[in-house]
């Protein structure tokens, strides 16, 4: 983030970077000036116009279902830049399970990737996300982590209401060292998650990914008396939503 000469932008983890939202993110926060830790499964999915950028782009193995693996990028990053100013929780799959239908392992994998991923990841990061007085967590969350629709899997929609709760977690456990967590909910998004699902809205109606990434941006920009605790981007008319 813009620290207080308006100069220096800060050093930003980013896991999922590789397609969809996360490249969409990756490469707004590079042009802005950030510093990137990008974490994801296979490193050579990277744009390899950002990870020639060795100066300011670390690539680094990120896999939710390596209990380790959260803890190892962290490490990692801090090796490279000293430092850690933001994460970005990014990273999330989508699976069919309802109660009449699927198989558990989809709730199992879900729960590992979308919820289990950025606890271990928060919690490896957050002391040094204490340190500069101003750390930022923004997960990406869903619009089906603020209610649910009978279209919708169940599984994943369980997933992304614990992430609301993981969110206001990461608010409170690190408040007072300045450091200001966002739970982002985003409507559909024009991207491979959503493409087979017929219940997603129409594309001509989905938001762009470049449109999650403006809005990420903008976050990291607030300062500390300017919290969001969640921001809704929804494509449909909803009642509170």
């Amino acid at each position: 983030m813009t620290q207080a000469n308006g100069e220096e932008r800060g050093v930003v983890m980013l896991s999922g970077a590789s397609r969809g939202i996360g490249a969409a993110i990756a490469q707004r926060l590079y042009d802005d000036g950030y510093t990137l830790s990008l974490g994801v499964r296979d490193p050579a999915s990277i744009d390899p116009a950002l990870a020639a950028d060795t100066a300011r782009v670390l690539v680094g193995h990120y896999d939710a279902f390596d209990a380790a693996s959260p803890a190892a990028w962290v490490a990692a990053t801090l090796a490279r830049f000293g430092r850690i100013d933001a994460l970005i929780n990014n990273a999330g799959i989508l699976l069919e399970i309802v109660l009449e239908r699927g198989d558990e392992s989809a709730l199992d994998q879900m729960w590992e990737v979308n919820v289990k991923g950025p606890f271990r990841t928060i919690r490896a990061a957050m002391p040094a996300l204490r340190m500069g007085g101003r750390g930022r967590v923004i997960n990406v969350a869903s619009t089906d982590g603020k209610r649910y629709r009978p279209t919708d899997s169940i599984g994943y929609s369980m997933t992304k209401h614990a992430v609301m709760a993981l969110t206001h977690a990461a608010r409170f456990d690190g408040w007072e060292s300045g450091v200001r967590a966002t739970a982002l909910c985003p409507g559909a998004v024009d991207t491979e998650l959503i493409a087979h699902f017929a219940s997603a809205s129409p594309v001509a109606d989905r938001l762009r990914p470049e449109t999650v990434a403006d809005t990420i941006a903008f976050l990291l920009s607030l300062p500390n008396n300017a919290t969001v605790a969640e921001l809704v981007l929804n494509t449909r008319l909803e009642p509170s939503l």
